[in-house]
């Protein structure tokens, strides 16, 4: 049996249409197939690569981390320096009042335990999040997330949520005293780069203060410099209460964090004790690749770039059959008018060595979200293919 027989017969599949692309190696922008087959990567793995494939500084830390140790205990219970060390690095980026750190596997699971410790701080049981939200797949992610066409199927699901339209803020009358957590996105991604508009994300904050309700940020695709800065909730200065964090935090390594401060996380370590507990969450390998990453980025000053690339696309991306291009950032979002025309436009960008994708709750629009490793000349050549594959029936 071949590789292709096994990936179809034995492995779950997430849809019918998979790409199913063989790729044997990665390096930088690009992805290696078989028969030199290669494609530029604009979507870094869903906001994963930040630091693009193979960055010499993440291989060499995960090298030298697993001749170290790997797995030695549960999450928690020994000092391990991956660990400590990355979240000295971490700690001057965020808020001062977002001090402590919990490490988990994944951004699912990181919003699983912020929805927990909201609960378990506030004693409340009403969750807020937002429609066309995307959270995770998990239990408690997809009840708070996403629409009833990708909720129906699992239902019963978490009780005691609800769900408003993101961006209206006369709908925020609805946070109240029994709220335990409002869970939001500072830009909803999945839904094709959605911008709150000047003033609601202020006003979401002011309202949590008001009843007590604690605000969760999920930054798992807008952090670690996607939208130019470290967080996306520096563009409007609103700090939350818990910060999610994941994708690109791990520099290409499963890694997620919830993130609050002291007096709000100590709630977890009693009455029950262990009240969250995770075996592989900070795991050491996810930790020194998430360090180098971060170093690497900040050392590189990738940040500052990132208004300069994003112009160039936008200066660039210019057709009939773009509606709209909305962005933050390398996180961009090109609508077109129908899901039919953007899988046209993803097939034909295959072919001409170009990998891109749809957005989960907007599949009209075609997601580009490079490395921000990527370069002007790069961005230049991503863009002409982009534009040719547009000028083709679909």
């Amino acid at each position: 049996m071949n590789t292709r027989e096994i990936f179809f017969r034995h492995q779950g599949q997430t849809s019918a249409f998979p790409l199913a692309m063989e790729i044997e190696r990665a390096e930088g922008l690009y992805l290696y197939g078989r028969e030199g087959r290669r494609w530029l990567d604009l979507i870094s793995g869903i906001a994963v690569s930040n630091m693009g494939h193979g960055h010499p500084r993440i291989v060499a830390a995960v090298q030298e981390q697993a001749a170290r140790h790997m797995h030695t205990m549960v999450y928690g219970e020994l000092i391990q320096s991956p660990q400590t060390a990355f979240a000295a690095k971490l700690l001057p980026l965020l808020p001062a009042s977002l001090n402590n750190i919990y490490y988990v596997n994944s951004g699912s699971e990181a919003v699983e335990g912020a929805l927990k410790l909201a609960k378990r701080f506030t004693g409340r049981t009403e969750l807020i999040g937002f429609n066309q939200s995307y959270h995770g797949s998990t239990h408690g992610a997809i009840s708070i997330g996403g629409t009833e066409a990708w909720k129906a199927a699992f239902r019963p699901l978490l009780p005691d949520v609800r769900n408003l339209d993101y961006g209206v803020v006369d709908q925020l009358s609805a946070i109240s005293g029994r709220t335990a957590a409002v869970l939001i996105e500072p830009v909803q991604a999945e839904s094709g780069v959605t911008l709150p508009p000047k003033g609601y994300l202020e006003a979401l904050r002011s309202r949590c203060a008001e009843t007590g309700a604690l605000l969760i940020f999920d930054e798992s695709q807008t952090g670690c410099g996607r939208t130019g800065t470290f967080l996306a909730l520096e563009h409007s200065g609103v700090v939350p209460d818990i910060l999610v964090m994941a994708k690109a935090f791990g520099g290409g390594m499963p890694l997620g964090a919830f993130i609050a401060s002291q007096d709000v996380m100590k709630v977890l370590t009693c009455d029950p004790v262990l009240g969250h507990i995770t075996t592989f969450g900070g795991h050491p390998l996810s930790c020194a690749a998430g360090l180098a990453a971060l170093t690497a980025m900040l050392e590189e000053e990738r940040m500052a770039q990132v208004p300069k690339l994003e112009a160039q696309f936008r200066d660039t991306l210019k057709h009939p059959a773009i509606k709209a291009l909305r962005s933050c950032g390398l996180l961009m979002a090109l609508e077109l008018e129908r899901a039919e025309k953007t899988q046209a436009v993803i097939a034909a960008a295959l072919d001409a060595g170009l990998l891109t994708d749809w957005f989960l709750y907007a599949p009209h629009c075609v997601r580009i979200a490079p490395p921000l490793t990527i370069t002007p000349d790069e961005v230049s050549w991503a863009c002409a293919r982009l534009l040719e594959c547009l000028d083709k029936d679909g």
